[in-house]
């Protein structure tokens, strides 16, 4: 099985030497769970965080701890400054062009619900929103609610039996009452990244704006905001090293100043009087509240580490574990892989079920050997009910994971077998 994409797999392994020399950064991966070394396999739900995070967090908490844009003192004008160096670490990692358009939000979930609470203004009765039925809720629930509102019509793109989703398949769904396309770079189950630079050039042929969900991508893939051209994007720090409780939407400018705010209070105004209020210029029009000043920080500091390993190196080694993984579980035959066998426009997740065995008594048994996996529907609902899916087990992969770990998992799998009386 070889890779048809860029990240091809070399001949020579790079996991072998590439995971270890950077596990070490990472002080919670040393422990055992249930008297067992710790393998962490959930990473597309939260990744773990390297010695110098957590050293950026409490150093800013021990040295700094003040409200950013508020106060003319020291610890405010240092809380200002580590707040904006953070936003444009991030700006110059997506390749955006101005730093007022990075705005800081709390996760990738509340970056969507801002966009489909304010771009309520942008459309009106009889519009259509396109999304995937492959999305994760935080980018079903509230466009829902927006075409509900403001009695608009909600379509679907469905993926193929490959659970990839075919440009022809956009070209039939759009039209001239398409007002936005929301679509995910990366299914969080499938691990399919989807050809969101094409799929933005025809929405934009039909005077349609794009919404990117990059929870699953922003960690993994080298993102150019610019160059794909995306109207909108969202990520999560606490899927790529970061502290949870940051997140961001990048927009471009002139679209932001647009839009009205989502929330409203403190730090966002220019002027409040009795009756009414004028809002400050961007970013602050969208940061109400005191922000995660911590949070960005640490964010800072998880860009700054994987931008020193580089997120190609990255990518090389996940889908070495990848095919490694897929190719060890397809020599079991009670293994149902739920997504694409080849590594073609996929990344590091891996989603499947043991025969007969329900996904939670999957995920109780190797945890009992030490083994962090994902069980359910990983939030996506819709896409399982598509493919008539229950629930699935999911592993996922991180730059300090090991094939070593991968024979481990393996390994357990037969337990699991075992335990249901299946034998080995």
């Amino acid at each position: 099985m070889k890779s048809k994409q860029e990240y091809a797999v070399k001949e020579n392994s790079l996991s072998d030497k590439f995971a270890p020399k950077y596990k070490d950064d990472f002080p919670i991966l040393n422990q055992q769970i249930n008297g067992k070394d710790l393998i962490y396999f959930d990473n597309a739900a939260t990744t773990q965080k390297p010695e110098s995070v957590l050293d950026a967090v409490d150093n800013y908490n021990r040295t700094i701890n003040a409200n950013p844009h508020r106060g003319a003192h020291t610890l405010s004008i240092r809380a200002t400054e580590a707040y904006e160096n953070a936003r444009e670490k991030v700006k110059d990692f997506i390749n955006a062009e101005k730093s007022e358009e990075i705005i800081f939000t709390r996760n990738t979930t509340e970056s969507l619900n801002l966009l489909a609470n304010s771009m309520e203004a942008l459309v009106e009765e009889g519009d259509e929103i396109l999304i995937s039925v492959l999305e994760h809720h935080s980018n079903i629930l509230p466009w829902q609610q927006l075409a509900e509102r403001k009695n608009l019509k909600l379509k679907y793109l469905y993926p193929d039996q490959n659970y990839r989703i075919q440009l022809s398949e956009l070209r039939e769904k759009l039209n001239e009452k398409t007002k936005i396309l929301s679509i995910s770079q990366m299914s969080n189950v499938s691990g399919v990244i989807n050809p969101v630079k094409e799929m933005i050039e025809l929405a934009h042929q039909n005077d349609a704006l794009v919404v990117v969900d990059g929870a699953q991508g922003a960690p993994h893939l080298k993102t150019d905001v610019r160059a794909l051209d995306a109207d909108f994007y969202a990520f999560s720090g606490h899927k790529m090293l970061a502290p949870m409780g940051i997140g961001v939407l990048y927009g471009k400018k002139a679209l932001l100043e647009e839009l009205p705010p989502f929330l409203k209070g403190g730090g966002m105004i220019e002027y409040v009087k009795e009756q009414d209020s004028t809002y400050a210029p961007l970013p602050e029009k969208f940061e109400a509240g005191t922000p995660n000043v911590e949070g960005a920080v640490g964010l800072q500091a998880a860009i700054e580490y994987l931008e020193d390993i580089g997120l190609d190196k990255i990518k090389e080694h996940e889908l070495e574990l990848t095919e490694y993984a897929l190719e060890k579980m397809g020599e079991l035959d009670y293994v149902e892989i739920a997504g694409p066998t080849d590594l073609e426009d996929r990344g590091g997740i891996i989603s499947f079920n043991l025969r007969d065995i329900h996904s939670h008594d999957l995920a109780t048994i190797v945890d009992s050997e030490g083994i962090a996996i994902r069980s359910g529907h990983h939030c996506a609902q819709p896409l399982m009910k598509f493919y008539q899916l229950n629930s699935t087990g999911r592993i996922s992969f991180y730059l300090y994971n090991t094939k070593a770990e991968v024979d481990k998992f393996i390994e357990s799998l037969d337990k699991v077998r075992e335990v249901f009386g299946y034998g080995s």
